[in-house]
């Protein structure tokens, strides 16, 4: 059976491009976990993207083929509108970002891991949810 566990844009990042964190974030790929994520994360994963191509890090046409893979990666994506209420009670008790709160409330939904390497997150949504890095 698979673990449920909710990973945010800065793991899926690390899938697609090689940089520190990419083998750690790999090893979550081994089969054993069911990926889950609230569908705001294919937006993140496409500004982090276009991010890359404005500060020349990588070109048009790379990105064009990366943005083609965060369709396919293996994630269920989960509505806002059964989030929102409780992402927004979690940001003002955390002092986190609603977009933030949305990966933290699925978990908090799911009783899942949340996996990120944003080290504000984690240190803040550890208060509710078991939280950490790959």
């Amino acid at each position: 059976m698979s673990v449920p566990i909710v990973v945010d844009a800065s793991v899926a990042a690390k899938w697609l491009l090689p940089e520190p964190g990419s083998d750690a974030a790999a090893r979550l790929l081994d089969g054993r976990a069911a990926f889950h994520v609230p569908e705001l994360f294919d937006a993140e994963l496409g500004n982090l993207l276009w991010k890359r191509v404005r500060r020349s890090k990588l070109d048009a046409a790379t990105v064009a083929g990366l943005a083609s893979l965060v369709r396919r990666m293996p994630a269920i994506r989960h509505r806002h509108d059964r989030l929102l209420e409780g992402a927004l009670s979690l940001a003002l008790d955390l002092s986190i970002t609603v977009y933030d709160a949305l990966y933290v409330a699925l978990a908090v939904a799911l009783n899942a891991r949340l996996v990120t390497f944003d080290r504000g997150l984690i240190d803040r949504a550890s208060a509710v949810i078991e939280v950490g890095t790959p």
